[in-house]
């Protein structure tokens, strides 16, 4: 065994630039705002990657990795945006392929996000030997890790075309934290992208009773993407446990509890509302409009609060949720950060926000042993 430096053991948390600093880190996520604030590229956490060491590989089997050579079209890329649509569900983000796509074709950041989602989508779809899969999988942690550190440096020293890349790297890389199985950095994603729109102004906000124009015009709507990727059906069916399986009829466990489905139907109408409200808030140019919005705004948020009593009073006692249940309430928790922040750039959010990380962290528990490839397996043969 080899013995360990006099210079005592060494740090397993912080970014990586922090560690060779030398200096504590503030651990922020998904890049340390010590390095963000003093200019400095953030190398990422040590604890995302140091598990997934690459042997030497072949040449040849090296060779069949990279998925550069073919070009990546938009319908493929909406299909690979969530790992819903596995189980053949449509998220409607073709617009938003295309324009991440474009985007790329100039710029590093998200041709390594893109490599990424590509490359461990199609290593979870494989069914080739698990040497090509680690390879592959190794290869596209490769391309999270240029990624990562491309978001962080972009978000270092912000024009609008860095903002531009921020908010596609960020959207892009939302889908590979669910093919990872990563929702706690998934919901990590969704927080900070979203605090990126607001920070930057990226549509028509109100201060002191005064309009403002959007500061850099013509961003990506990385708010309307979410809206789309959490509000398409949701047909995970829990695993359960030897235990549960034991007490609980199979009947239930394929039903998974089902919520009613008006409460379903209910959370993905206001979903495509609260879409267009956020259209008309980008185009309104005049106190007037902003007004009329605001009302607009309230509304919706009431409906969100009437949909959620139902909800919670649909819920059985001392169960837990369905995991698709779950991610209906995310649903509404991320409208209701997406409305208490449109045209109000002084709100304060962290409550929600911190509601959002919570329920991640426990979507991210429950699924944390789920078999994707069982669920590939049993939807191809159901």
């Amino acid at each position: 065994m080899r013995k360990q430096s006099a210079g005592g053991r060494k740090t397993k948390t912080g970014c990586a630039t922090c560690r060779i600093r030398k200096i504590k880190c503030d651990e922020s996520k998904p890049f340390c705002q010590k390095c963000v604030k003093t200019g400095r590229t953030c190398d990422g956490y040590e604890s995302v990657f140091r598990s997934f060491a690459s042997p030497n590989p072949r040449s040849d089997a090296k060779s069949r990795v990279s998925p550069e050579s073919a070009p990546l079209d938009a319908t493929s890329l909406n299909r690979y945006f969530s790992t819903k649509t596995i189980f053949d569900v449509d998220v409607s983000c073709t617009q938003e392929a295309e324009q991440v796509l474009q985007a790329s074709l100039g710029d590093p950041s998200i041709r390594h996000a893109l490599l990424c989602l590509r490359t461990l989508r199609e290593d979870l779809e494989m069914v080739d030997s698990p040497e090509q899969q680690t390879l592959s999988y190794n290869y596209g942690l490769q391309q999270y890790s240029k990624a990562l550190s491309g978001l962080a440096l972009n978000l270092s020293s912000p024009s609008p075309e860095m903002l531009k890349s921020a908010l596609f790297c960020c959207q892009v890389l939302i889908s590979v934290e669910q093919v990872r199985g990563n929702f706690s950095a998934m919901g990590m994603h969704i927080i900070r992208g979203l605090d990126i729109m607001r920070e930057y102004r990226t549509r028509p906000y109100l201060v002191q009773d005064v309009l403002m124009p959007a500061k850099p015009k013509g961003l990506p709507s990385l708010d309307v993407f979410i809206i789309k990727m959490l509000a398409a059906p949701c047909k995970f069916t829990e695993q359960p446990t030897a235990e549960v399986a034991m007490m609980t009829p199979p009947a239930e466990i394929a039903a998974d509890r089902k919520l009613a489905p008006n409460m379903r139907t209910g959370i993905r109408k206001t979903a495509e509302s609260v879409i267009v409200f956020l259209d008309n808030v980008s185009l309104v140019e005049f106190r007037t409009g902003a007004d009329e919005l605001l009302h607009k705004r309230k509304r919706l948020l009431e409906s969100l609060t009437e949909w959620y009593d139902g909800f919670e009073t649909a819920q059985v006692v001392g169960e837990p949720r369905s995991i698709n249940d779950c991610f209906l309430n995310l649903l509404y928790l991320v409208l209701r950060v997406v409305l208490l922040g449109a045209l109000d750039y002084e709100g304060r959010l962290e409550a929600e926000n911190e509601n959002i990380q919570a329920l991640t962290n426990e979507i991210n528990d429950r699924l944390k042993d789920y078999d994707m490839r069982r669920g590939i397996e049993n939807g191809r043969n159901g």
